[in-house]
């Protein structure tokens, strides 16, 4: 299935993360951080996608599928095979099974229901071969959308939580995958004709285009009275509040994901978009693509741990270490599991030590000469390398990758200070008088403008503040309606309860969360109602229940992630709104959180039993459930897709939240994250390590100088990767004055912005209340009816008493004033 670590045909055996080592099996240290060959991409193949709807537990469910389609073709007096059936007659077959979804009877709905998956499954049990599936799930699909399937769904789903919530008294409290029978099944179907219509969008000349166009208009329409992504979230909300827990939230999840990526667009439209709207604001266009740049980077080698540096330290010892290792290397000391190796030998605990680093590869393996020679049977071992004979480092690249950029704002800020320091006056907005600054400083103006960049984000907030300034004569004149304004318009007035929902299934997907942290049940649609009897039954279910949190983790980041850039490109207010209630739902603490832990381990992680993904489980002969059955398959690769995808989104997230926030930047060095942050460097991959080197930048300004000295290498690796802004002083060793009032006034600030702007924009009566003539006419202010409450009414005596009664008021005062 390609670089995704899900696939499901042969490959080599690979060391299983999922249980203990065995008698037999050695591991190599040096597998412990290889470089990864991920590619990042909006999503995985479309295989791994739809494989991923599936939990292990539904498996018995395909066969409920095939059934009801057998007993519907019998009914219909057509034979039970879909292939053998004309164009025209299977239309006539999807006609009626629509006319059967609006029929008051549960059981023929249902059964009308399973016969539609069955069909947007690929008909899979006349099928051979998983291509052949793909091909007829495919033409299915098409077929079901363009006769109105996704539309009648939407409805049942509407239907489906109007009678959860009627039932909500009567809901018992351990929920289970049959109380979200009817659910899986309109969701399963959403997804598929989503997912199938996001790949045809990628490929320009399919004769089905026509269908794609059609669907992403009819998904930025609501539905009743509201869009279906916002529909969705508010199914998420009910979860979290707890009124539906037999919500398949995993389901849930993915078809939203998918849905604001076919309606919002990918990253290719995101591209797109900006050199648009650089273009009609006459900004130059960006010529550095990011995931590009990073493509031709190589990763660093991790950071080592704290014992080694402590050991590099003291010479006296190291004698006496070198004979351990020398002893360990020929007795082969073997792992209990990958996870107790990773905790106990690379203990970080940076903010200590006082050593200097090495960025040399800090394990090596043996020659295969050496080890066919000690165990013909352990094929790899473990060996810790020597650290007095580093290998020699990988060449330094001729230049930088990234241009350097600047901000007006950074300008601004220069030209006061040498005024000021030469001249001994300042210009507030003359950015044009240069008189009397000596010769080298005209020459730093003149670099700093060749490299000023301005961004969108500061055109927009520039035109909110004229807007501000002079409304009436500055006003707004009409707001394009892209696909992002009308969501964000659509979320607006509940935005702040979706962020903290979605965060809370994050909290409860996170690997680091117990039982005690949260209080939902993101289980419903994957424990069965029988638990299971047998060691094997067992391991198959704590496989499905890890697969299933990490599938939720992937779908939150990536939703996050996916609103956060287009209401960022759309208006900055618009993602400063997202973004202010993401941090006061604590997401900054939760994704560090979520990095303290063996993030190694995490990376390779191997929940997936190729066998048991959709469609192998129900094409050809099945074999029983043995032990070996659950590694047939096992990809080569030493990574799971998902686990690094979410990663990545994690830190991207992070960023967008921290960058040019100094309070924010500032929660991250009180949660203490920059050795969390530097353990992540143990992952060989460019891109999430250039993210990871981007948030220590950040930070290191107010680490301190110990932590400058002691993480040298580090700093190197900031300055060899990531983009330089002129004018900052990241790297400086004089300590900063840090401010935390003028940190918490900047947020103030912004805070207010962004309730104006959504006021004015989307208010009702903005214009009244700002604009408006103040009434100072006493008989008319009189003259108006006034609401009063219940509350009032009753205590209108105790009203009395206390504000006429027993008050003085000078009237002549105040009918004068």
């Amino acid at each position: 299935m390609g670089t995704n670590g899900n696939g499901r045909r042969g490959g080599a055996k690979q060391l299983d993360v999922r249980r203990p080592m065995e008698e037999g099996e050695c591991m190599s240290l040096n597998d412990e951080s290889p470089e990864l060959d991920f590619v990042y991409d909006d999503c995985d193949s479309q295989a791994n996608e739809i494989a991923e709807l599936y939990s292990y537990t539904e498996h018995p469910e395909f066969q409920f599928n095939v059934k009801a389609f057998e007993d519907i073709m019998e009914e219909f007096n057509f034979p039970p095979s879909w292939q053998r059936l004309t164009n025209q007659q299977q239309r006539s077959v999807v006609m009626k099974l629509l006319d059967h979804l609006d029929v008051a009877v549960t059981e023929i709905r249902m059964r009308a229901m399973r016969c539609i998956l069955y069909l947007a499954q690929g008909c899979w049990a006349e099928m051979q071969s998983d291509t052949e599936q793909a091909h007829w799930a495919r033409i299915n699909i098409m077929t079901l959308y363009e006769m109105g399937t996704f539309s009648a769904f939407v409805e049942l789903l509407n239907l489906e939580i109007v009678r959860s919530n009627a039932a909500v008294a009567s809901r018992k409290l351990a929920e289970s995958l049959a109380d979200s029978t009817n659910l899986r099944v309109i969701l399963s179907v959403l997804y598929l004709i989503t997912e199938h219509m996001r790949t045809e969008k990628d490929n320009p000349n399919s004769e089905y285009i026509h269908l794609f166009k059609t669907f992403k208009e009819e998904i930025g329409t609501p539905f009743g009275e509201e869009l279906l992504p916002v529909k969705l979230l508010g199914m998420v909300t009910q979860l979290c509040v707890g009124t539906t827990p037999h919500f398949p939230m995993k389901k849930v999840l993915l078809l939203l994901w998918k849905i604001l990526l076919v309606y919002l667009g990918g990253s290719k439209e995101i591209k797109e978009r900006k050199a648009k709207l650089r273009e009609k604001y006459g900004l130059p266009p960006v010529t550095e693509d990011t995931l590009e740049v990073i493509k031709g980077m190589r990763s660093s080698s991790p950071p080592p741990s704290a014992a080694d540096m402590i050991e590099n330290q003291n010479p006296g010892q190291r004698k006496l270490k070198e004979n351990e290792r020398a002893l360990r290397r020929q007795t082969f000391i073997k792992q209990t599991s990958l996870d107790e190796s990773d905790e106990q030998i690379f203990t970080d605990k940076e903010e200590t030590g006082n050593g200097s680093e090495d960025y040399s590869m800090e394990f090596q393996s043996m020659s295969n000469e050496g080890m066919q020679n000690m165990n013909q049977n352990c094929p790899d071992y473990m060996y810790i390398k020597r650290f007095d004979s580093p290998p020699p480092p990988p060449p330094l690249p001729r230049c930088l990758p990234w241009r350097s950029k600047v901000r007006q704002k950074d300008i601004d800020m220069f030209l006061d200070n040498v005024r000021i320091k030469f001249v001994g006056y300042s210009l507030p907005g003359d950015r044009q008088t240069i008189a009397g600054l000596p010769q080298p400083i005209h020459e730093g103006i003149e670099i700093l403008k060749k490299h000023m960049y301005t961004s969108l984000a500061e055109v927009q907030a520039e035109r909110e503040i004229e807007i501000a300034r002079s409304p009436l004569t500055r006003g707004e004149k009409e707001v394009e309606e892209t696909e992002a304004e009308v969501l964000y318009r659509a979320m607006l007035s509940n935005l702040p309860q979706y962020m903290i929902a979605l965060l809370k299934i994050l909290l409860a997907a996170t690997p680091t969360s117990t039982a005690k942290t949260y209080s939902m049940n993101i289980m419903a649609d994957v424990l069965p109602e029988e638990m299971p009897m047998t060691v094997l039954q067992s391991l198959k279910l704590g496989i499905d229940v890890n697969r299933h949190k990490e599938i939720i983790v992937k779908a939150v980041t990536a939703i996050l992630l996916l609103l956060l850039k287009h209401f960022k490109l759309n208006h900055v207010y618009q993602f400063e709104f997202m973004s202010q209630h993401l941090v006061f739902a604590n997401c900054m603490p939760l994704v560090v959180k979520f990095f303290n832990q063996n993030i190694l381990s995490y990376i390779g992680a191997k929940n997936t039993i190729p066998i048991f993904d959709f469609p192998a489980c129900v094409i050809g002969e099945q074999p029983e459930l043995t032990k070996e059955c659950l590694e047939i398959g096992d990809s080569p690769v030493p990574y799971s897709w998902r686990n690094v995808f979410s990663c990545i989104n994690l830190l991207r997230i992070l960023n967008k939240l921290t960058k040019w926030k100094n309070a924010r930047i500032m929660m991250l060095v009180v949660v203490k994250s920059s050795p969390i942050l530097k353990r992540t460097l143990k992952v060989r991959h460019a891109l999430m390590q250039f993210y990871v080197l981007k948030l220590l930048k950040m930070q290191t300004k107010y680490l301190g100088r110990q932590w400058r000295k002691t993480n040298m290498k580090t700093i190197s690796a900031i300055y060899s990767k990531v983009r330089h802004r002129l004018n900052d002083d990241w790297a400086f060793g004089n300590e900063i004055d840090a401010r935390p009032w003028d940190f918490q006034d900047e947020e103030c600030a912004l805070k207010v912005s962004v309730d104006r702007f959504n006021q004015r924009r989307y208010g009702t009566d903005y214009l009244e209340s700002e604009l408006s003539p103040v009434d100072t006419d006493i008989n008319s202010v009189l003259d108006v009816n006034v609401e009063l409450d219940e509350e009032f009414k009753s205590n209108y005596e105790l009203w009395l008493d206390q504000e006429v009664y027993n008050n003085e008021i000078n009237w002549d005062v105040l009918l004068s004033a």
